[in-house]
């Protein structure tokens, strides 16, 4: 068998060489609100999508053929993507390590969940960023995941500090106004 399938083994999951992030199965990190988040979807579709779709795809099998049967059709397909998603969110439940603002020792530096108020070099314009997990970023929220490279770059950054870093538009250069952990 070729080795490129072949897993060596479990210790070089953790090895420090090895990118992190969940597509590398890096560590999954989320803050509490992601995860409850995560968490409720989940609840969403095993308590009520699936089993309306299940009722719904039954009634359309006793309807006879089932080769022409636009709502057994869909429904099967559907339902095939609900149980992807669950499956892929109960992983990534119980994969994840949830990390709390609240417990955060370091107030002074940039950390996972850090609230951080930026500025530009040309000091005109502030833009907030939160530092979360890659499932609850959302740029146009504030919300930063810890693996892009703004984040990469404020992680252990202070008030005051300037950091350097590579956007989508080129070199970049921000300032740090404030850091606040959020409960």
């Amino acid at each position: 068998m070729n080795k490129a399938f072949v897993k060596a083994s479990d210790e070089d999951d953790e090895s420090p060489e090895a990118p992190a992030g969940p597509a590398s199965g890096g560590p999954i990190y989320m803050t509490r609100r992601g995860w409850q988040v995560l968490k409720a979807e989940l609840d969403l579709l095993l308590r009520d999508e699936r089993p309306k779709l299940v009722e719904t795809v039954a009634w359309a099998a006793g309807n006879g053929d089932r080769s022409e049967n636009g709502d057994y059709i869909y429904g099967k397909k559907r339902l095939r993507e609900i149980d992807r998603r669950i499956r892929f969110l109960i992983k990534r439940l119980e994969n994840a390590t949830v990390v709390d603002s609240a417990d955060q020792q370091n107030l002074d530096q940039v950390f996972f969940g850090a609230t951080v108020v930026i500025t530009d070099d040309d000091g005109a314009t502030e833009t907030t960023y939160q530092i979360v997990g890659v499932d609850e970023a959302s740029a146009s929220e504030g919300r930063i995941s810890w693996i892009s490279p703004l984040a990469k770059a404020l992680i252990k950054a202070r008030e005051g500090d300037v950091v350097r870093f590579v956007s989508p538009s080129g070199p970049r250069e921000i300032e740090i106004i404030e850091i606040r952990y959020e409960h």
